[in-house]
């Protein structure tokens, strides 16, 4: 075995050490240790999987991590395993698996013949998606998600507060109570807003200049190990989130896009699946069978403010905030869509409508319309019948 694969592990053992907090996603993981498929960590550069692996290696007895992203094993991943499952490894951590080539056929072949439990992570559900179909039944896929506020405020101040929930949120005399408990939290939201979601800006001041150096990283890296774009289409997809970022997010959908920034629809869309699935885009289809279908883009936060300050663009950013915390529910959300020009309430989630905004939003936005819960979310926050603070929905 390489002797720096084994200096790397020791230096990776002691960096986990460091840190004594868990995500809140830890203990589900250490319940996937007792089951026979292999564990896949996907979710955002910055959501903090690194770290996640090597909290499992100081805690695991005959745990190994090896990181992909920055150092291939010379003798291939499968003869490495053997190797280790022969010196009594039973836990095998594989750090950013996109980066090797050919991953799957190695990961078939330890899952069918050596019966070492691995977790793996990747910055990219692209690979794995093409491949859900021969991984199905030996990869469990676990999302890793940015901060909430609720897991921010957790790790920042210590605080730990009761999660929120939907019937929560529904019901008016319950909600009053939680924010009469919570709402300490508001004070915290803009800062969360600005950067503060994801675990690489903790204990510092400055960092959007990692969220930039991300962005590259996954345009000009990740993206193009793919496959599925040129090095000549980089430089679409750079234009692509310029112009998103510096644009309301009120109609950016594929036409407009393609549009504005002079490429093909076909392409536009093929750029937007590809940013949706490495994290930086949400698309989110428009209610209803009578509409034309294309999605609403979103951008992730906080890659918004790549472009513009936070006071450009808050009311954007609110709503980059809202659908990002929907997806990292896993709610089955759309947008209602209607005649250029007309207001709508935004977002439909079972049998409730949202509108996202300030505090001047108000009743007008849903005359007319009949669902069985109508609710405002507004910032700073209102309690009412029908107004909740936005920052709710960071507290699940």
């Amino acid at each position: 075995m390489d002797k720096e694969l084994i200096e790397l592990n020791e230096e990776a053992k002691a960096d986990g050490k460091k840190y004594t907090k868990k995500r809140f996603i830890y203990p589900k993981i250490l319940t996937r240790l007792n089951q026979k498929e292999q564990t896949a960590l996907v979710g955002p550069r910055g959501s903090g999987k690194t770290i996640l692996l090597k909290q499992l290696l100081a805690e695991t007895d005959s745990a190994f991590y090896v990181s992909l992203d920055t150092s291939n094993p010379s003798e291939g991943l499968f003869k490495l395993a053997k190797e280790l499952s022969g010196q009594g490894i039973k836990l095998l951590l594989l750090d950013e698996i996109h980066g090797y080539p050919g991953f799957d056929k190695e990961l078939k072949k330890i899952y069918d013949f050596l019966g070492l439990k691995i977790v793996l992570t990747s910055s990219s559900s692209l690979t794995l998606h093409e491949l859900a179909a021969d991984l199905s039944r030996r990869v469990e896929i676990l999302k890793v998600h940015p901060f909430s506020l609720r897991e921010y405020l957790f790790f920042e101040t210590d605080e730990k507060i009761e999660p929120m929930s939907m019937a929560t949120l529904a019901d008016s005399a319950r909600s009053r109570d939680y924010y009469g408990n919570v709402h300490g939290a508001e004070a915290h939201f803009d800062e969360f807003l600005g950067g503060k979601n994801y675990p690489l800006s903790l204990g510092r001041t400055e960092y959007m200049h990692l969220f930039k150096s991300m962005l590259d990283t996954i345009i000009n890296k990740d993206l193009l190990r793919t496959g599925k774009i040129t090095h000549e289409e980089t430089m679409n997809v750079s234009r692509l989130m310029t112009f998103l970022g510096k644009s309301p997010a009120e109609d950016m959908n594929y036409t407009s896009i393609a549009k504005n920034i002079g490429i093909s629809k076909y392409l536009a869309e093929k750029y937007l699946v590809l940013l949706q699935k490495t994290f930086l885009v949400h698309l989110v289809s428009p209610q209803g069978s009578s509409v034309m279908k294309e999605p609403k883009v979103l951008m992730a936060p906080p890659y918004r403010l790549l472009y513009r300050n936070i006071d450009e663009c808050i009311g954007a950013l609110r709503e980059d905030f809202f659908v990002d915390s929907c997806a990292a529910l896993n709610l089955d959300m759309t947008y209602l869509k209607t005649n250029r020009g007309e207001k709508t309430p935004d977002y439909l989630i079972g049998n409730m409508v949202f509108e996202i905004g300030g505090r001047n939003k108000g009743h007008s936005q849903f005359k007319d319309y009949k669902m069985k819960k109508k609710i405002i979310l507004t910032q700073p926050g209102m309690m009412d019948e029908s107004r909740r603070p936005l920052f709710f929905f960071g507290m699940f």
